[in-house]
C-alpha cells in the first residue's frame, strides 16, 4: 500500500513567506468594484460578469448566515462559489508562463489556474474566520492515467482540523471536497501559508531552502503585495509570444 504523505513537516523557511492580514485580501467595497467594472470590463456582458462575480464574492464573505456556519459547512459554501469561475491556464489567462492571481484579480477576470483557485479559497476562508493554522496551500504533482493522462505540477487547498488529523482537499480538478487519503492522483511536495512553509518528507532539524521555494517564496509576496490588477486583452493573447507559452504548457490542451 503506498503511503501518502499528508503529514507535513516544517520546514523552516518563515522568513521568505511575508505574513499579511487575510482580512486585506478578502475585503471589497461596491465603491471598489465599480471602479474595477469600469476599467476591466470592455463591453456589457464583461462589464456584467464583473460586477456578478464581485458582487457575489463580497455578499458571501459579508453574510453573518456564513460566518456562522461550522467549518465543513464554510468550505462547501466557498468551494462551490469559486467553481463558478471557469479554468484557464496561465498562458491563456495572463500571457505568461507562470502567475499567481490575487483573489479579487482571479474574480474580476473571471478565470484562473490551479494556484489561483487555491489562493482565492484560501483568503476567503480566512476571511469567514477559519484559522489559518488549519489551511494550506499545498504544491502537489497530479498523476492523471488513462488515454491523454499526464503529470504535472498542481497546487489545491488543505483544511487540517487538527494539526494532526487527515486534511480534506479543495480542488480545481476533481471539485468533491475530499479526505486526502482519496486522492492518489495527488502527491503533495510542500505547503505554505501566511505562517510559513511545510515539506511533505520526513525531515529533521534545519533545512536550507533552494531557489526552488525561494520563486515559490517570491510568487507568494507578489500576492500579497499592493500591485495593480492584471488584465489580458483578447488582441494581447494573440500575439506570438503568447501563443508560443499556450502552445507549450500541457495545462492549456
Amino acid at each position: 500500500m503506498r503511503i501518502f504523505p499528508w503529514a507535513l513537516t516544517v520546514f523552516l523557511f518563515a522568513a521568505s513567506i511575508t505574513a499579511w492580514p487575510a482580512a486585506d485580501l478578502a475585503t471589497i467595497t461596491n465603491e471598489q468594484i465599480e471602479r474595477m467594472v469600469a476599467n476591466l470590463g470592455t463591453n456589457d456582458t464583461e462589464r456584467g460578469t464583473i460586477r456578478k462575480r464581485l458582487t457575489g464574492w463580497k455578499e458571501l464573505l459579508a453574510s453573518p448566515k456564513n460566518s456562522g456556519l461550522g467549518d465543513p459547512e464554510k468550505l462547501k459554501v466557498v468551494n462551490d462559489f469559486m467553481h463558478e469561475t471557469p479554468f484557464y491556464c496561465d498562458p491563456v489567462m495572463w500571457c505568461m508562463e507562470d502567475y499567481w492571481a490575487k483573489p479579487v484579480e482571479f474574480l474580476a477576470n473571471d478565470g484562473g489556474d490551479c494556484e489561483d483557485f487555491a489562493i482565492a479559497k484560501y483568503f476567503t476562508l480566512r476571511g469567514l474566520g477559519v484559522p489559518d493554522a488549519k489551511l494550506r496551500i499545498v504544491y502537489a504533482v497530479y498523476q492523471r492515467s488513462g488515454p491523454g493522462g499526464f503529470t504535472g505540477a498542481h497546487m489545491v487547498l488543505a483544511y487540517y482540523q487538527t494539526p494532526d488529523a487527515e486534511p480534506l482537499i479543495l480542488d480545481n480538478i476533481n471539485q468533491s471536497v475530499l479526505p486526502g487519503s482519496n486522492r492518489p492522483d495527488l502527491v503533495p511536495i510542500f505547503s505554505f501559508n501566511t505562517a510559513g512553509l511545510w515539506s511533505a518528507k520526513e525531515q529533521k532539524g534545519r533545512v536550507q531552502p533552494t531557489d526552488h521555494y525561494r520563486s515559490w517564496g517570491d510568487h507568494w509576496r507578489q500576492v500579497q503585495a499592493d500591485n495593480p490588477l492584471r488584465s489580458i486583452s483578447p488582441e494581447q493573447r494573440k500575439a506570438p509570444e503568447c501563443q508560443a507559452l499556450i502552445g507549450r504548457s500541457p495545462w492549456c490542451r
